[in-house]
């Protein structure tokens, strides 16, 4: 027991320790780098002058977080809300199967952030082009992986269920509801990673608040140390959303 004791504490200590050396070592060797090279700060600022911008500018960085925070979440939550209950009615009905889902998959290969101008045009600077970027990004990941993951029961299982006096409700339930999460949850987890890009892409494009907007301006102002402070902002909301999925 207390060599079982042992080895997890051990490999809790290498899950933490090890990331966390590799981060620490990372951020220095790029001090050190900086630093001693004497590269300009407009090409690559230190970490420390990054930190020193993401103090001084906190204000300004955690309302433009939250601005993008709240286009990602609103788009991967319409997104889900929707993507979730399509996919289980296409994945049950065939001649859906054979009309909206290759629509889905065609619209899929289409790059989302081409439509933003669109949107821009549309609805202006505000908000709702952005949300509705996130959610084009967001929803074709979960549509087509809760397709794939609802008509992923083989025949023989089926057919196992229903001669044991199954019906319908019992099997999607007890059986494909459960078999489908795996699938589905990697339509989930692909659409968070999506949120976050496309609400910043879409900043960049016609934005007046956000993260994306503001590297958009710092980088225009060969200000990358602040550029590089919301990146890091950005990273950590992108964290944030992922971690849960």
């Amino acid at each position: 027991m207390a060599r079982i004791d042992k080895a997890a504490r051990l490999g809790w200590m290498s899950e933490i320790w090890l990331p966390t050396t590799a981060a620490i070592g990372f951020f220095a060797l790029w001090e050190a780098i900086t630093t001693g090279f004497g590269v300009p700060r407009y090409i690559l600022p230190a970490p420390s002058s990054v930190v020193v911008q993401l103090v001084r500018n906190l204000p300004r960085i955690a309302e433009y977080t939250l601005v993008t925070g709240g286009e990602t979440l609103a788009g991967f939550a319409v997104a889900l809300l929707g993507g979730i209950p399509l996919a289980l009615v296409i994945a049950f009905s065939k001649p859906l199967r054979q009309t909206l889902y290759p629509a889905a998959v065609t619209l899929e290969m289409v790059p989302k952030i081409a439509f933003a101008p669109l949107f821009v045009t549309w609805f202006g600077f505000g908000t709702m082009p952005k949300v509705i970027i996130v959610f084009m990004v967001c929803f074709f990941p979960i549509l087509l992986n809760g397709i794939l993951a609802f008509t992923s029961l083989s025949e023989d299982l089926g057919r196992f269920c229903r001669s044991t006096g199954a019906g319908h409700l019992t099997t999607f339930f007890k059986v494909r509801l459960p078999a489908a999460l795996p699938q589905l949850f990697v339509g989930i987890k692909s659409a968070a990673v999506n949120a976050t890009v496309g609400a910043c892409v879409s900043e960049w494009v016609g934005g007046d608040a956000g993260l994306g907007y503001y590297i958009q301006i710092a980088s225009g102002d060969m200000r990358m140390d602040i550029g590089f402070a919301a990146i890091f902002a950005l990273v950590g909301g992108y964290l944030i959303l992922k971690v849960p999925t």
